[in-house]
C-alpha cells in the first residue's frame, strides 16, 4: 500500500531525545516508536480550529478551574514504551501535573481532530484506537469534506456517534457546554 507523501513512515524507531532533537519547523506524530510527518493544515481547516479553540476556551477560562485548552502543535505523550507522541489540533488538559514546558505527558480529557484530506483513516482509525487505549475521555473527529462530526465518549461508551454540521453537539465531559455546529458553518460559509 502507498501512502501519500506526506504520512511516510521514517525508516527506523525513534527515541524520545531523537524526536526532541528534530527541529522545532518539522511536525511529526510517533505512533509505536515509528515517526510519520505531518501535512500542513488547510485553510478550512486552521478557521475551524480558530472556532473551536476560541469556544474551548471562553467556556473554560470561564470555568475558573484547572482546565487548560491547547491548539497545535503541541505534543502529547501518550507512552514511553513504546514511544507515541502525537499532535492533536485541539485539546483540553485538566490534570496540571500532566503539563511541562514541552508537552502533556498522558492522555488529555478531551481531543478534538480536524480531518486531513489526505489521510482520513489516521483519524477516524489509528487516533481513535490510540487515544481510546490511552485514557482519553472524549474525542471528537470533525470532518470538513463530509460536514460531519464524529462524537467519541469513551469514559460514557459511546462510539462514534455522528452528528451533521447542522447540529448542536453537547461535549459530554462538562455538564452545560454545547457548540452549534451550525453557527461555525454559516460563520466560515461552509
Amino acid at each position: 500500500m502507498i501512502m501519500p507523501p506526506a504520512l511516510q513512515p521514517q525508516s527506523e524507531t525513534v527515541t524520545l531525545a531523537q524526536y526532541e532533537a528534530l527541529p522545532k519547523s518539522r511536525r511529526m506524530e510517533v505512533f509505536d516508536g515509528i515517526a510519520y510527518d505531518m501535512a500542513s493544515p488547510s485553510q478550512i481547516h486552521q478557521a475551524i480550529l480558530l472556532e473551536l479553540c476560541t469556544l474551548l476556551y471562553s467556556y473554560v477560562k470561564g470555568k475558573e478551574g484547572d482546565c487548560r485548552v491547547f491548539p497545535a502543535p503541541f505534543d502529547v505523550k501518550l507512552s514511553d514504551h513504546p514511544l507515541t507522541i502525537v499532535q492533536p489540533d485541539i485539546m483540553i488538559v485538566c490534570d496540571k501535573d500532566k503539563l511541562d514546558e514541552n508537552r502533556c505527558n498522558g492522555a488529555p480529557d478531551f481531543i478534538i481532530e480536524i480531518v486531513s484530506p489526505s489521510n482520513p483513516a489516521d483519524d477516524y482509525i489509528r487516533k481513535a484506537y490510540y487515544y481510546k487505549i490511552y485514557g482519553v475521555r472524549e474525542y471528537w473527529i470533525v470532518d470538513p469534506k463530509r460536514r460531519m462530526v464524529t462524537v467519541n465518549f469513551f469514559e460514557g461508551n459511546l462510539i462514534h456517534v455522528a452528528y451533521s454540521f447542522d447540529a448542536t453537539i453537547k461535549v459530554n465531559i462538562y455538564h452545560d457546554l454545547y457548540i452549534s455546529f451550525s453557527d461555525i458553518a454559516c460563520l466560515l460559509n461552509i
